[in-house]
């Protein structure tokens, strides 16, 4: 089998990308973080629902992306990740570009991931690591009666988007 060409991608920021940090409220009794607030998240980018998973040391999730839902992913720990980010978007300034952030326990943050931007995020610590999500979107909408919105690009073998450089 042959070797896929180099991907099309500069490293850069990526425009409509938003990136928190998320502060811990340490005390006696443990630690809290605000995930989001509604006063901090432009309007179509507001949370419609939440969820929350495990990814084992070592496994990715994605790449994939959304033609409508933006997901903003948090970050917090236990365990720490590898998010990468390309701008699939031919109308976006930075179209083109590819973004990696080392985020989770060591370094928490929110990321707001818009529409067209193709994500994929591996544990790279040695347990497993929780990230939530909380998608603009309902998962296969009202009632669950709609098609998922997502475009599976790690099903294609020969995908340009790789999460090693």
């Amino acid at each position: 089998m042959s070797k896929p060409e180099a991907a099309p991608f500069k490293r850069g920021i990526i425009h409509d990308v938003i990136i928190r940090d998320l502060r811990k409220f340490v005390d006696e009794r443990g630690w809290l973080a605000e995930l989001f607030r509604h006063d901090e998240l432009p309007a179509e980018f507001h949370p419609r629902m939440a969820y929350i998973s495990a990814t084992q040391p070592h496994v990715t999730r994605g790449p994939h992306e959304h033609r409508e839902q933006t997901d903003l992913f948090c970050f917090i720990g236990p365990s720490n990740f590898k998010l990468r980010m390309w701008d699939n978007r031919q109308s976006s300034p930075t179209f083109g570009a590819v973004m990696t952030l080392f985020v989770g326990e060591d370094n928490p943050k929110a990321v707001l991931i818009p529409p067209g931007v193709v994500h994929a995020y591996r544990n790279v610590g040695h347990v497993p690591g929780i990230v939530i999500n909380c998608p603009n979107r309902l998962y296969m909408g009202e009632g669950r009666r709609e098609p998922v919105d997502e475009i599976r690009h790690e099903d294609d073998p020969q995908t340009i988007f790789r999460m090693d450089d």
